[in-house]
């Protein structure tokens, strides 16, 4: 999906929700565990229960590595049954020496049909060009997480700044933002007026709302510029919203009041 489509895609839906799939096995309705393939069953409901107030979904590939060659199948059927009208991530957090993610571009860009994947950037620029080089598909950079280890390494004093801005100014110039976003915390709000100095132009992948406290609208008055530039991410408090046979109407219905407020937000814009 190019940026051109993702835009058009936020201001039909008046939306720039994610939706994070991360989908537990052991978290998951328990009438559902008899199904075949008892994870692609959840994803299936949430995905048909949120799909009109989201323009993104977000696969934390682990929870479906954790599950073996099982889990690879449930989170290629979900990725293949998102379809094309949707931002798809791969929240894969890759990043190795050049050939290696040659490879792990091409199995998510070739082989599964994502459009975007996360990236570590601490190799440098060799292990994220790979991901640069398929047209119409993103490499989402981590710059300022919201975990408590951002402290080690992330907020240490670098050059002029902090290491997350080095990295983050650096990184913008291997590609564009028509192919380059970065993860930005949500529960970093503060930051946001500087990180968006630092690249103005680029989107933001940003977790962290709902469950981890994240304010949608601290967020959407810091860090928003003139194409939205946001994909907010929210997963438990959407996905696991009801543990009973109405967990799927209860995920559509958190999911429609995100996508209300965001409208408001991006009144300006459209």
């Amino acid at each position: 999906m190019t940026r051109q489509q993702l835009v058009a895609q936020i201001h039909q839906k008046q939306s720039y929700l994610c939706v994070g799939l991360d989908s537990d096995i052991s978290k998951i309705p328990a009438h559902l565990l008899s199904d075949p393939d008892p994870v692609f069953a959840f994803n299936k409901a949430i995905i048909d229960a949120t799909m009109e107030y989201c323009v993104s979904y977000k696969i934390n590939t682990a929870f479906y590595e954790a599950l073996g060659v099982k889990g690879w199948v449930a989170l290629e059927k979900t990725v293949r049954y998102i379809g094309p009208d949707h931002f798809k991530i791969a929240d894969a957090k890759r990043g190795d020496i050049g050939n290696t993610s040659d490879q792990y571009a091409k199995a998510f860009f070739e082989t599964l049909p994502f459009d975007s994947v996360t990236v570590a950037p601490y190799m440098g620029e060799d292990s994220v060009k790979p991901f640069l080089q398929h047209p119409g598909k993103w490499a989402i950079v981590l710059g300022l997480t919201s975990n408590k280890g951002a402290a080690d390494f992330e907020l240490q004093p670098a050059g002029d700044g902090l290491l997350y801005e080095q990295v983050m100014k650096t990184a913008s110039r291997w590609g564009t933002p028509e192919n380059t976003m970065f993860v930005v915390g949500a529960t970093q709000a503060d930051s946001f007026l500087r990180i968006r100095k630092l690249t103005p132009d680029h989107f933001y992948l940003v977790p962290g709302l709902g469950a981890q406290g994240g304010s949608l609208k601290e967020i959407s008055e810091k860090a928003m510029n003139r194409d939205c530039g946001l994909l907010v991410n929210a997963s438990r408090a959407i996905i696991f919203a009801s543990a009973g046979t109405d967990f799927a109407e209860k995920a559509g219905k958190i999911a429609r009041e995100y996508q209300k407020e965001m409208s408001h937000y991006l009144t300006g814009l459209c």
